[in-house]
């Protein structure tokens, strides 16, 4: 069976580094073991800028959260854009379609109900970690 290629939202990635034992976590550690992670400049650029903020500072130091940074642009693979969209109700979302349509992404996974309204998107699943768990169990 050929590997999943999967993107992680911003808000999915930073639950599972936050918290160790979340369904977060477990989605992003099957993706990075098993699967194939997406991810574009511009969603690499959003969650790097999201997690250097002051307001992560209580919750890990910024050597650690820098260290994850480095480990996502490792662990994934960079996707070129190809494609503009323009049709998410968030227009911050759009990104995340873009790269899942020039990524020939199987997956989104989310929790932005702004994305969960558009699945399937181009045979796209856009599902949420409990559901991407739930999917892989039944498949094994």
């Amino acid at each position: 069976m050929s590997k999943l290629r999967v993107i992680l939202d911003t808000n999915i990635l930073i639950s599972g580094l936050l918290l160790s034992s979340s369904t977060s976590q477990q989605v992003f550690d099957q993706v990075t073991t098993t699967e194939t992670l997406l991810i574009s400049e511009d969603s690499y650029q959003e969650i790097s800028q999201t997690l250097i903020r002051k307001k992560f500072d209580k919750y890990l130091s910024l050597e650690t959260r820098l260290q994850f940074i480095s480990s996502l642009r490792n662990k994934a693979i960079l996707v070129n854009i190809i494609e503009t969209i323009n049709i998410c109700r968030d227009p911050k979302d759009n990104k995340f379609l873009e790269l899942a349509v020039s990524g020939n992404a199987t997956h989104i996974i989310t929790g932005d109900q702004d994305l969960l309204e558009l699945h399937p998107f181009r045979g796209i699943s856009i599902i949420t970690p409990r559901q991407f768990l739930q999917f892989n169990d039944e498949q094994i």
